[in-house]
């Protein structure tokens, strides 16, 4: 009798804690029918392209905070949805013509198909006259590296002419600046500052394709019309023009000052690499018009019931470029796959999610600007509404597979936090595998919001199916891709059609983030950053 009543403890003690296990993990589920809904409103041509400070953003978050009521949400910022954000809108008016005179010819390029200049200065016209062309590499200094390709050059009353990306580019080094993996170091925005330090009259990148990561065309549709930065920053020092040349543009014009780009190119990738004068000068114009306003970011949260001062962070930019150039007949740029499908699936996240009272707060933030250099996380980390040391981590979304299933979770990033391990253990229960970036030499970790949370000591989570199809592999898979960035990317193009996406892959996604959000949401602990990433913070004790 003794034994028969230990089996039956046995077998009851078992059965409980399978009832526990099988309750930890029964996530609530992503709905497709709250996916489409959210699509197709977010990507219609009512948002007019969801540009900051327009009435595209007046429809957009007014939908964010009604479908944040209807969930149930809490307002984040005291009782109200919404975070003002304050930008400087400036719409530059480029010349013509930018007149490049070298000692053997004289290079009068055409505006939007050789060059784009623009300005981040609140300033009415700017010019660069007569100023002195110089080849500065990548336009790196780097301590860490021990790198300045600015090296002994004053660059008063001078244009600096550079590469995109990271002398690791392209070489057979994988320590070198990280190999083909870009640093940013490599990205343009690091690149403009660091020519803002150096008081550089005039700033030129050579545009190539595979170094930035993105067709001429974006160059065209990003840096042209009205830009926008945070307001209330003093630029006045900062470099007056900056810009692009096309890479066809910058090898004549290094041949006619008896350089060789190629050449030019290696020597940059050397250590103790030193400026090169052109000995050429370069003339264009900006007329620029400017005006302050307020954008929003959006956010609200639900809170835990054990841990409500602790919070996991989930964000999608709802942003994108607005109207602008008419591409086939179409001037608005609906960014449905960026980001009106982040966007969706955060909502639907969200709507899921609200079922269930986890015991950390987990909060859904809509931010703004990202597509103008990130800054609405950027003012977010810097302003928090919740404390940054008490965020658990960040889980970004920027465009959701809309091709169908797929086999891998491709981590962007992977490699700096212990976030990988959640994702890992995430993927294995989808039956996927984890994989890293696929073209890591395009700097996807520091083109989208996770990027500011991670600078800022919180481990971030930016990651997607998209590369191994389920049924139809990976080639399919990567055309697929290939073909969104050649044709859609930042282009009216980028419209939602419910006969070609696949919500499958969306639902899939919108999943496995959730079930990430979830378990850390009622765990008690803290994801940590590996020793070799170059962020950190100190550890939280429980």
């Amino acid at each position: 009798m003794k034994h028969l009543r230990l089996s039956t403890l046995i077998v009851m003690t078992v059965f409980i804690f399978s009832c526990a296990k099988e309750k930890k993990n029964s996530y609530p589920a992503i709905e497709q029918t709250v996916l489409e809904k959210h699509m197709e409103k977010l990507a219609s041509d009512e948002f007019l392209g969801r540009m900051p400070c327009t009435e595209g953003e007046n429809k957009t978050i007014a939908y964010l905070e009604s479908e944040m009521k209807r969930i149930g949400l809490k307002p984040a910022n005291g009782g109200s949805y919404l975070q003002d954000v304050p930008l400087v809108d400036i719409s530059g008016a480029m010349s013509s013509e930018m007149v490049v005179t070298t000692p053997s010819k004289k290079f009068q390029l055409q505006k939007g198909t050789d060059f784009v200049v623009h300005s981040e200065r609140t300033q009415e016209r700017l010019t660069l006259t007569d100023s002195e062309l110089v080849f500065c590499g990548f336009g790196i200094q780097s301590e860490k590296e021990g790198w300045d390709d600015y090296a002994g050059m004053d660059m008063t009353g001078k244009t600096a002419v550079i590469l995109i990306n990271d002398p690791g580019f392209g070489g057979e080094d994988s320590t070198f600046f990280k190999g083909n993996a870009m640093t940013y170091n490599g990205r343009w925005d690091r690149k403009y500052d660091v020519a803002d330090a150096m008081g550089a009259d005039g700033l030129i990148i050579i545009h190539e394709t595979a170094s930035a990561g993105y067709p001429w065309f974006v160059v065209q549709s990003s840096w042209t019309g009205s830009m926008q930065g945070l307001d209330g920053v003093d630029r006045s020092s900062d470099t007056g023009i900056k810009g692009w040349w096309t890479l066809d543009a910058a090898k004549n014009i290094f041949e006619a000052c008896d350089l060789n780009l190629g050449e030019q190119i290696r020597a940059a990738r050397k250590p103790g690499f030193k400026p090169v004068p052109l000995n050429a000068q370069v003339n264009v114009s900006l007329e620029n018009t400017y005006s302050s306003c307020t954008s929003h970011n959006v956010a609200g949260y639900i809170e835990g019931k054990t841990k409500p001062e602790e919070y996991v962070v989930y964000t999608a930019h709802w942003d994108h470029i607005g109207v602008g150039n008419a591409v086939d007949g179409d001037s608005i740029y609906n960014g449905a796959l960026d980001n009106a499908s982040g966007t969706a699936t955060v909502l639907a996240i969200a709507e899921s999610m609200a079922k269930s009272t986890p015991d950390r707060s987990v909060v859904f933030l809509f931010v703004t600007a990202e597509e103008q250099g990130l800054l609405g996380s950027e003012y977010y980390v810097e302003n928090p509404l919740f404390p940054l040391d008490a965020t658990v981590a960040n889980l970004n979304m920027d465009g959701v597979n809309p091709a169908g299933r797929m086999k891998d979770f491709t981590i962007t990033g992977k490699g700096h936090s212990e976030m990988d391990e959640w994702a890992q253990k995430a993927a294995e229960a989808q039956g996927r595998y984890v994989q890293n970036e696929k073209e890591p030499e395009k700097g996807y970790f520091f083109r989208s919001d996770q990027f500011n949370f991670a600078r800022k000591g919180v481990p971030v989570l930016y990651a997607d199916g998209g590369y191994d199809h389920w049924e139809k592999g990976k080639e399919y898979a990567l055309k697929f891709r290939e073909e969104y960035t050649a044709q859609r990317y930042h282009a009216p193009a980028d419209n939602y059609d419910p006969e070609e996406w696949n919500y499958e892959g969306m639902v899939q996604d919108g999943q496995i983030y959730l079930n990430i959000g979830f378990d850390l949401s009622n765990s008690s602990v803290w994801p940590e950053w590996y020793a070799q990433s170059e962020f950190s913070r100190p550890k939280v004790m429980d």
